[in-house]
């Protein structure tokens, strides 16, 4: 890495963290739309996955008493076999399909986030979780995003903030932990 693009990197990762910090959250959607630019997708779900495990960890601690292992569990096993198949599809596909992929995601899941639709709750079991557990743990592994879909179903599931925070959050740390590096 020449000194340009390292001080471009350190910018945008500047930049990403001060954005992160005043929303609050979405860490890894806020640097991917930066760093894309800059590093490789292998680079960019590196990077993610690492400061994820490194912030998220902290939350999850304060957490620790209200988590519910039960409810946990589909979303983790699922994840631990996404995951590895998203890391070794990411060593095959062509960065440049890739990047304006996660582009398209990111808006879309921007214009979802403003937009913030109001559904009825969904009545899923433990089937459809481990379902959505492997669809995140894919993502995860193909772009660091590891927190993007679960997110999205726990509102889905029409479960109160703190009873999202408690599922969430362990399952992107869980997901980081088991995003192999390609």
């Amino acid at each position: 890495m020449d000194t340009i693009v390292l001080g471009l990197f350190l910018l945008a990762t500047f930049i990403g963290a001060v954005v992160s910090g005043v929303a609050g959250f979405g860490m890894g959607v806020v640097f991917v739309g930066m760093w894309a630019h800059i590093l490789t997708p292998i680079q960019i779900a590196t990077l993610i996955v690492g400061y994820g495990l490194v912030t998220q960890s902290y939350g999850i601690w304060k957490l620790r008493r209200a988590l519910s292992w039960p409810r946990l569990a589909p979303f983790i096993i699922g994840g631990a076999v996404g995951a590895p198949v998203g890391a070794f599809l990411l060593t095959y596909i062509d960065s440049t399909h890739l990047r304006p992929a996660i582009g398209v995601l990111l808006v879309l899941y921007s214009i979802y986030g403003l937009a913030r639709p109001v559904f009825q709750p969904v009545q899923a079991g433990v089937a459809a979780d481990a379902g959505i557990g492997v669809l995140n743990g894919l993502l995860g592994g193909l772009t660091g995003l590891v927190g993007i879909i679960v997110t999205i179903w726990c509102q889905l599931r029409g479960w109160s903030k703190d009873e999202q925070r408690t599922v969430f959050q362990p399952v992107m740390v869980a997901a980081s932990a088991l995003t192999p590096s390609p």
